[in-house]
């Protein structure tokens, strides 16, 4: 029988994880003589592609050495750490991937932690020794002085290092890169060092249910891993989250080769497998001998600490652009959503046809909006909001530790807004021009900010972000408001009510844009609405002179991405997402409407 090992590929965001993974699917037994192609081969969604980050874990398996290597590609953004949690039940180790100059980031720090509280042997990959400015001693140490200050066990501590250039598809036990031949290193390195699945084979059946998907042509799949006995297709005990003990029968079993997986009789205790048959399986779950049944302990996953309502589109544009309009419509998709994502929660809201949803961060919620607009979806959602808790009779809000890099020309800027935004700084340091500062912050004073600070440092400050607990609520938040500029009609935009608008602030659409009465259309320089008539035309006459008209010019609308939308919409506004456009509008179209919800609100 073929000795398994299984490992998970940890690290924070853009650290080399699915480039590492690319080398070691290239170069294992597997593929010789194949000719695997291209790069990011496991960053198979066109999101990932395009954002240049994992978002669902990735199950590979490769050959070395007599041995198969179960391989899961995790994400690194702290957003997603519902689908790293659910990985580190699955594996017996893991390669913590840590970039040669950078060192260990907030991320990073969350990742070890669930790989070290699963007690799985790590081995430490510093990854882009190619770098110029790579400083590979001073990151072990950071990573040593990590693992201590997580209270990591006398074993874990002593752990092998390999130094990689993933991009090359180079490793070595050394820093000497014109040493290094192939990744065969780290191959050796995992098959030393990970230990054997010790499961027991004889024992009655137990599987974890870590992941679910959907397949057109066998419908639900699990993933997990065989616990104890020998998983074979037939009659099951399937245990749910509460308990519940149901009889079922699994159809197929899969195990995972390469990029994909094929069909087996049977799967051995210790491998990673997939199985279909189980129309209302979910993550989390345990399928069990039909005569002896036992649960496996359930997975805990984080509390969501941010939430938004999902709602109906009721613009005057409703229904022109997208497929699926209907609250039936985005009740079903969230619900397929919600089987696919432990970390999301969804409840019905105060109106018809909106929904609640809470997720890890905004960047969660922005990846789920982005992908029900690909799938042409229409809707319409609210600003991003902390959830907050009470313990012992006192308010708790969500803490964030927030670490930034930024030119040292602008720290100034930057240290001041954190403070209004009630941001306690840690730690500040500079080198070679660049600031590195640390702070604790509520996540209410940093959601909206992360565009202003990219918009700061013109481009090359780097933020990140990683949630701490709740901590007792910090009072009111007085950051910058902003004004907007509203739409005055509606109408189409022509270049003459552009021009009079742009002397105001920051226009969001340019000419021949059709628009409706309480849109935004733009950024007003003042902390305060504003009404602005973009669809005003120029009144001809018979008269005319050589020069005019033409002297005056548009300037370039600001084009805003889903997250910068989202970063920017007020507790008065609302995002319409549909699969075309993004527009935002106010809650209240009309004037008269906003003016009573003031007299409401202040009364």
């Amino acid at each position: 029988m073929t000795a398994i090992r299984n490992i998970a590929i940890i690290a924070h965001v853009d650290h080399g994880k699915t480039t590492l993974a690319d080398a070691l699917l290239k170069q294992s037994e597997t593929f010789q003589g194949k000719g695997l192609e291209g790069d990011t081969i496991l960053d198979m969604n066109p999101l990932e592609r395009e954002r240049g980050i994992t978002i669902l874990a990735k199950n590979v398996a490769v050959a070395y050495g007599g041995s198969k290597i179960n391989i899961v590609d995790t994400p690194g953004h702290a957003d997603f750490g519902g689908e790293v949690e659910r990985v580190m039940s699955l594996v017996d180790g893991a390669l913590l991937l840590v970039d040669a100059k950078e060192g260990p980031m907030p991320q990073t720090r969350f990742v070890l932690k669930k790989a070290l509280q699963a007690g799985h042997r790590i081995i430490v990959v510093i990854n882009k020794i190619d770098k110029p400015d790579a400083r590979p001693d001073w990151v072990l140490d950071q990573v040593f002085d990590l693992f201590v200050a997580l209270g990591a066990t006398d074993a874990q501590t002593d752990f092998p290092v390999v130094y990689a250039s993933a991009k090359q598809g180079k490793a070595g036990l050394t820093t000497e890169l014109d040493k290094m031949v192939d990744i065969k290193p780290l191959f050796e390195t995992i098959i030393k060092e990970i230990p054997v699945p010790t499961n027991d084979q004889t024992g009655p059946l137990q599987v974890s249910v870590a992941n679910v998907s959907y397949d057109n042509y066998k419908g639900k799949t699990g993933l997990g891993r065989v616990v104890r006995g020998i998983f074979r297709p037939g009659n099951v005990m399937w245990i749910n989250r509460d308990g519940v003990k149901t009889p079922a029968k699994i159809s197929t079993v899969y195990s995972f080769i390469g990029l994909g997986k094929i069909e087996v009789p049977e799967a051995v205790a210790g491998d990673i497998v997939a199985f279909a048959g189980i129309e209302n399986l979910n993550i989390g779950e345990t399928i069990a001998d039909m005569n002896q049944p036992e649960a496996l302990p359930v997975i805990k996953i984080e509390e969501p600490t941010v939430k938004m309502t999902f709602a109906v589109n009721t613009s005057p544009f409703a229904g022109s652009e997208g497929q699926f309009t209907t609250s039936r419509n985005i009740k079903e998709r969230l619900e397929r959503e919600l089987q696919n994502d432990v970390a999301l929660r969804v409840e019905a809201g105060s109106g018809d046809g909106s929904f609640v949803v809470s997720g890890r961060g905004e960047l969660h919620l922005a990846i789920l909006i982005e992908r029900m607009r690909r799938e042409g979806f229409e809707l319409q959602v609210s600003r991003p909001q902390v959830i907050m808790k009470e313990e012992a009779g006192q308010k708790m809000e969500p803490f964030e530790e927030v670490s930034l890099e930024c030119p040292e020309g602008v720290s100034g800027s930057v240290i001041e807004k954190m403070g209004k935004r009630k941001g306690d700084m840690k730690d500040m340091r500079v080198e070679n021009g660049t600031a590195y500062l640390q702070f604790e912050i509520p996540t209410r004073g940093l959601i909206g900010y992360r565009t202003e600070f990219m918009m700061d440092t013109r481009g090359a400050g780097i933020i990140n972000g990683l949630f701490l607990g709740y901590r007792p609520y910090v009072g009111a938040i007085d950051a910058m408001p902003h004004g907007s500029l509203i739409s005055f009609e509606s109408g189409e935009s022509n270049s003459y009510g552009l021009q009079i608008a742009q002397e105001r602030g920051q226009m969001f659409i340019g000419a021949a844009v059709k628009v409706y009465e309480g849109m935004v259309v733009g950024q007003n320089a003042k902390a305060e609405d504003l009404l602005v008539n973009i669809c005003k035309e120029k009144k001809l006459s018979n008269m005319r002179s050589k020069g005019d008209g033409v002297s005056a010019g548009l300037t370039t609308p600001r084009s805003m991405s889903l997250e910068e939308c989202l970063e920017y919409i007020g507790d008065d506004e609302l995002l319409e997402v549909t699969p075309v456009s993004l527009r935002i509008r106010k809650t209240f179209l009309k004037e008269f409407e906003r003016k009573r919800a003031d007299q409401a609100k202040n009364a």
